[in-house]
């Protein structure tokens, strides 16, 4: 149904009055044109907006994709420099030069100083580095900077990063302590089919829920087959941001001012956070990487939902090698992910307990056990 029909406007829930910091995410498709060179009047639009927003008392932070293309370009590398991640990394190093210049560039032209943060998923998924991210980019935003951040693809491989800036930006939201994520895009929302192939594809301009059938409308693709990400991508970033309580939007990116056009076109999609976790569940609600999981059974599913702990009679399968502590992953009996939350054994004493009421652990553990295998205080739904 068209915003216009229903009176909704997505880029509405955006204002700087309602949304005092936001993050903007920026893809390669839209700063890098096909010949590897920055689109600096676009760009310059795009700015032209943060600018007006940072005059109206919002906070903006930007993640930027575009090294890997700016610096295949120089270095003549094929396939946009991702033929291998030996290329992407060679790109990126010498890309995230070039691109940080052209916003210090750009930003200062209309009096705003820029910052890079590099970031690998393991600035993000480990709790103290977190925290530092958190940290760093609350004095810049209070210093009146604009940060600009990008995964660091020089450093990081296939099995420790991110692999999108779309779920870069709803992780760096949370470390931000923003209010909401609007995701530039080459489509202008999601679609209940791919619009390019069906023309009967009807664009939904608010998802109040993150349903198995709004996630079967994604695809993986990406239209110019520069960036990494695609719909997916972006309804897992929209699924991460909406755990912590952070709004999401997905509007088109292609025209020359795309935050000015979100907010007043009635475009878009807007994705509308189911709750508000805080602080440390924020932080476990948008984990990436489990050190393990336990499966549980319907009742303690049932249990879960109406905000109980985990005990170990609910489970019946403990998969990983984790350590007391660690993040672990909580599935209902038909595998469907319930939870994330801290183990509070080691992997081998959760698998000797599993099944088993309180009062018999201990003979099997041979020390107290504990109130439960995850306390409801270290845990999330999902």
């Amino acid at each position: 149904m068209d915003a216009a029909v229903n009176g909704t406007n997505p880029g509405a829930a955006f204002d700087p009055a309602s949304c005092p910091r936001l993050v903007v995410k920026i893809g390669s498709a839209l700063l890098v044109d096909a010949a590897g060179a920055v689109r600096s009047e676009w760009l310059a639009g795009v700015i032209a907006d943060i600018a007006e927003r940072r005059a109206a008392g919002q906070q903006i932070v930007i993640v930027s994709s575009g090294a890997i293309a700016l610096g295949a370009r120089r270095l003549g590398l094929a396939r946009g420099g991702r033929a291998s991640l030996e290329d992407a990394q060679a790109a990126a190093a010498v890309g995230q030069v070039a691109l940080a210049g052209v916003w210090e560039a750009l930003l200062a032209a209309r009096g705003l100083t820029a910052a890079q943060v590099l970031l690998t998923l393991g600035d993000l998924e480990d709790r103290r580095r977190y925290l530092n991210v958190a940290a760093t980019l609350a004095r810049l935003l209070e210093l009146g900077v604009v940060p600009v951040l990008n995964e660091n693809d020089t450093v990081a491989t296939t099995e420790i990063r991110f692999g999108d800036n779309d779920r870069l930006a709803a992780r760096a939201a949370q470390a931000a302590g923003a209010s909401g994520v609007i995701l530039l895009s080459d489509v202008d929302g999601l679609y209940t089919a791919n619009p390019a192939t069906d023309p009967q594809a009807r664009r939904i301009p608010v998802v109040e829920s993150l349903t198995p059938e709004v996630m079967a409308m994604a695809t993986g693709e990406t239209r110019s087959g520069m960036g990494s990400g695609g719909m997916a991508a972006k309804l897992l970033a929209a699924q991460m941001a909406g755990a912590a309580g952070i709004a999401l939007g997905i509007c088109d990116g292609r025209v020359p001012r795309p935050l000015t056009h979100f907010a007043e076109s009635g475009g878009g999609t807007l994705f509308q956070p189911p709750g508000a976790a805080r602080g440390r569940k924020a932080w476990l609600a948008g984990r990436i990487t489990v050190a393990g999981t336990l499966a549980v059974d319907a009742g303690a599913a049932a249990a879960l939902r109406r905000g109980a702990s985990l005990l170990a009679a609910g489970v019946f399968r403990v998969d990983g090698g984790f350590r007391r502590g660690d993040v672990v992953a909580i599935q209902g009996p038909d595998g469907t992910l319930l939870a994330r939350g801290l183990a509070g054994y080691d992997a081998d004493d959760a698998r000797a307990i599993m099944g088993r009421k309180n009062e018999a652990q201990g003979a099997v553990l041979g020390y107290a056990p504990r109130a439960a295998l995850v306390h409801a205080d270290h845990l999330v739904l999902i």
